[in-house]
């Protein structure tokens, strides 16, 4: 039945959204649709906690999100370098897709932190308000993908299967009549749901500073390291796993040990407390 009314996902035939005599980039569209989205949702995280204001996180996002641009698209130029060989100009061509989450998120994060500080608010508060709007900003750009037909997955048979052109397809070396893993679809679902995760956690474990961007990290890197499994575009690889799981896997231990050290140090602080009123 599924089936029947689910036949497949059909691709866009172009990666421009028209209106009228205005023509968008679809790509650059759905990365600015998921920024404005995020700064509303951080902002009014900020603004019921009393750490700060929307117009606060505008100003932040002014340079937080330029400098996340940078750095995810330095990351992408760098392990996909091969691809810019000889015509280093392209790597400028961000709206022809090619961000790396990994360098985008850090180097954002680390620029919205200093602004934070710059506009005397508490940088902690300010990048755990942030973090359940960073995967749901995560959640909308993945879209873009859809739009560009580019981090597909392999093929398969499930009524969900996505439709590209019967030139990639061919291109990818499959026949026309077949279908793919929506990874983009996966990923903009996990984050969504991660977004969700984040914020169910905070209410009930009232975290310590920095730690929900732990548990970010951690979830991410979960997510990513099954659905870069799926992918079929060319990546560096080593020991049989892509690039991004390697870097998935660094990262989440990294998380990991992040906590168990705060954990740790917290839980030392509280015991010097209780021996001090002892005394």
């Amino acid at each position: 039945m599924l089936s029947a009314v689910l036949a497949s996902i059909p691709s866009p035939s172009s990666g421009s959204i028209h209106l009228g005599p205005l023509r968008l980039n679809a790509y650059g569209l759905m990365i600015a649709l998921g920024v404005i989205v995020a700064i509303r949702i951080a902002g009014r995280r900020a603004e019921s906690r009393g750490a700060g204001t929307t117009d606060d996180f505008s100003s932040i996002a002014m340079w937080a999100v330029p400098a996340g641009v940078i750095g995810g698209r330095v990351y992408h130029v760098i392990t996909d370098y091969e691809l810019f060989r000889g015509q280093w100009f392209d790597a400028v061509k961000i709206w022809e897709g090619g961000l790396g989450i990994w360098g985008g998120v850090a180097l954002g994060v680390l620029v919205g932190a200093w602004r934070a500080r710059v506009r005397g608010l508490n940088a902690w508060a300010i990048v755990s308000c942030a973090v359940p709007a960073i995967a749901v900003a995560q959640a909308i750009g993945r879209w873009g993908n859809w739009w560009n037909q580019e981090l597909f997955g392999r093929p398969t048979t499930l009524p969900w299967g996505l439709d590209i052109s019967d030139y990639l397809t061919v291109k990818n070396g499959y026949s026309v009549d077949t279908l793919f893993h929506p990874t983009f679809l996966y990923e903009s679902l996990g984050c969504l749901a991660l977004a969700f995760v984040l914020i169910a956690l905070e209410k009930r474990l009232q975290p310590a500073p920095g730690r929900i961007l732990a548990w970010y990290v951690m979830g991410y890197c979960a997510l990513r390291f099954g659905i870069e499994g799926l992918r079929i575009d060319p990546a560096h690889s080593a020991g049989g796993l892509r690039l991004n799981q390697w870097v998935s896997i660094g990262a989440f231990s990294g998380a990991a040990l992040f906590i168990g050290i705060t954990r740790l140090r917290s839980h030392g602080d509280r015991e010097a407390s209780t021996v001090n009123e002892h005394e």
